[in-house]
């Protein structure tokens, strides 16, 4: 008789991962002792030596909660007792800058960064799953956001320090997790702050999506996350169209990061225009994560609308200045 069905499609997913991945390469899974990061664990702990290659486990203590030393040791042990090796446990300090959530991911992945560098890791394996998805997608609705956060999670993706991240559980819900860790005898560890209202997150999981399901019936989840795969596919496209049209406009100016030709700039749909001018601005310096849709619109205006106006504050120092047939970026 075969595994339990949930256990199997954990597996299945992590196979598919793996068989992507250089033959004989580490992968590290990174495991909170949650219910979805553990199936994966478990998966990855039994997938990795039938494909030839070694397999680790890393939790992150980010210090937030008392005991947490304690708790990512029971990790660990976990992890050591299905068979990844190394298994550990690195420390991070979370400083709060830009919230905590955000401030605590950052310490996160700066940690795992090191880890796989360390180790030699071709791929740092994820337990976000489709409900995860979801819950990114009317987060980003909330906040008007424009179709590459609607596009939610990818499902790999490779940070500046160059090590690469995947998320193999993407197309399976949490109840599926659940049930496979229940199948492998693991005890999920349950994060107080996945049931703290303080976090818009957890308000959109034991709120808002709820109140979805009874309203519009089942697979609300399954949808969302459908939609942000087919929003990814057309964001991916315009990004590609977005970024060749920046290659064949930029020009350059004494005393300025970036310079755009302003002919044909204004000919561009929309669409691509606005991403052209968040590339700019963000290759001039400009931090991503703060540069909002409200400063690429009044820099667009520099180029749809100019009755004369002179500039466009934006994040980090830098100003977009319309001048001479030119649009340019740079410090203020």
């Amino acid at each position: 008789m075969g595994p339990d069905p949930a256990v199997a499609a954990v597996r299945l997913a992590v196979r598919r991962v793996l068989a992507d991945l250089p033959p004989g390469a580490m992968v590290l899974a990174a495991c909170s002792g949650g219910a979805d990061s553990l199936a994966l664990a478990g998966a990855l702990a039994f997938e990795a030596p039938r494909s030839g290659r070694p397999a680790g486990g890393v939790t992150i203590d980010h210090g937030l909660q008392d005991g947490s030393d304690e708790r990512a040791d029971a990790v660990v042990q976990v992890m050591a007792g299905l068979g990844l090796d190394p298994s550990g446990s690195i420390a991070v300090t979370v400083n709060g800058t830009g919230g905590l959530e955000n401030a605590a991911r950052d310490a996160r992945y700066t940690a795992l960064d090191g880890a796989a560098d360390r180790l030699g890791a071709a791929a740092v394996l994820l337990g976000h799953t489709q409900d995860d998805q979801a819950e990114t997608v009317l987060l980003g609705l909330a906040r008007g956001s424009g179709a590459r956060s609607l596009s939610g999670m990818p499902t790999g993706f490779r940070r500046e320090s160059g090590v690469r991240y995947v998320r193999p559980l993407l197309e399976l819900d949490r109840a599926t997790t659940r049930r496979a860790c229940r199948a492998m005898g693991l005890d999920a560890w349950d994060d107080p702050h996945n049931v703290d209202p303080a976090y818009a997150r957890v308000r959109v999981r034991h709120e808002a999506l709820p109140v979805l399901e009874k309203a519009l019936g089942p697979g609300v989840a399954e949808a969302l996350a459908r939609t942000a795969r087919m929003l990814r596919d057309d964001a991916d496209y315009l990004d590609e169209v977005a970024a060749q049209a920046l290659t064949d406009l930029e020009t350059s100016e004494d005393g300025y990061g970036v310079a755009l030709t302003l002919e044909g700039l204004g000919d561009l749909s929309r669409a691509v225009r606005t991403r052209v001018l968040r590339m700019a601005a963000v290759k001039a310096g400009s931090p991503p994560g703060t540069l909002a849709a409200v400063h690429v619109d009044a820099v667009d205006r520099l180029v749809t609308a100019w009755h004369g106006q002179r500039h466009v504050d934006l994040p980090g120092g830098l100003r977009a200045v319309r001048r001479y047939g030119k649009l340019l970026f740079g410090p203020v």
